[in-house]
C-alpha cells in the first residue's frame, strides 16, 4: 500500500519541524513539503497534490480556514486536517464549514494525530475525542432550536399550504381550496422546504404534527 503523502502548513518552524520528525517516523506516512502560511499551502498543494494537508489555523498572510476553503474549492480530492489549539464549538463549526475533514487539538497524543491522518485519507471524518462529544451535543441542540424557530419565519400562506399538505391534499386540491394556481402552490411548497430544511412530504407531515399544525 502506498504511503500517505502529507503537506505540513504551520508558520512556527519549531512546531513544523517537530511534526515532520514525528510523522516521518511512521512507516505509512511521507511528508512531501512544508508551507509557512496559507498562500504557500495553496501553491504547494497545486504543485504537489498531497493526499492530506495538515493545516494550522493561525497563520500570517492567509489563515488556515481561508486556505482550506480555497484548497477544497480548487482540489476537492485533497483532504484537509486542521491542527489547532482552539477547542471551542465556534472554531469547530468554522473548520467543518470550511470543508476540512476534521481537526486535532495540539495537545493530543502523537498516536491520535497519526490516526486522524489515516482516517481522513480513507474518506472519513475525524474529531478529537477530547472535545467532540461536547461539540456534537451543542450542535444538535442548536440544530433542534433552529428547526423549532423556523416555523415563525413562515408566511401565513405557507402555513396554510403546510397544513393542507400534511392533511394529504394534492397540489391541485390545494390550488382549488386557496384559489391560487398549482404553480403558486409548488412555489410555496419549495419555499417551505427551503426555510425548514425539509425534503419530502413525509418529513413535512411529521414536522406539522410535531408543531401541532395537524393532529393524528
Amino acid at each position: 500500500m502506498s504511503k500517505i503523502r502529507v503537506l505540513l502548513a504551520e508558520d512556527h518552524t519549531i512546531v513544523r519541524k517537530g511534526l515532520r520528525s514525528l510523522l516521518e517516523g511512521e512507516a505509512g506516512i511521507e511528508v512531501i513539503g512544508e508551507a509557512e502560511d496559507g498562500r504557500e499551502a495553496i501553491q504547494m498543494t497545486q504543485r504537489l497534490l498531497p493526499d492530506v494537508v495538515l493545516m494550522d489555523i493561525s497563520m500570517p498572510a492567509l489563515n488556515g480556514l481561508e486556505a482550506t476553503r480555497q484548497i477544497k474549492k480548487l482540489f476537492p480530492g485533497v483532504k484537509v486536517l486542521i491542527l489547532t489549539m482552539h477547542a471551542d464549538e465556534e472554531y469547530v463549526f468554522q473548520i467543518l464549514r470550511a470543508g476540512a475533514s476534521g481537526y486535532v487539538v495540539k495537545k493530543a497524543a502523537p498516536a491520535e494525530l497519526v490516526l486522524a491522518i489515516q482516517a481522513v485519507r480513507q474518506g472519513n471524518s475525524f474529531l478529537s475525542p477530547s472535545i467532540s462529544r461536547q461539540v456534537i451535543e451543542e450542535y444538535i441542540q442548536k440544530a433542534e432550536a433552529m428547526v423549532e424557530n423556523s416555523y415563525e419565519r413562515l408566511t401565513d400562506r405557507e402555513r396554510e399550504v403546510l397544513q393542507l399538505i400534511a392533511e394529504g391534499h394534492t397540489s391541485r386540491e390545494i390550488a382549488e381550496l386557496l384559489h391560487i394556481s398549482q404553480k403558486t402552490v409548488r412555489a410555496h411548497r419549495a419555499s417551505l422546504m427551503d426555510k425548514l430544511d425539509i425534503h419530502g412530504t413525509a418529513e413535512l407531515t411529521r414536522y406539522a404534527i410535531r408543531k401541532g399544525v395537524v393532529h393524528l
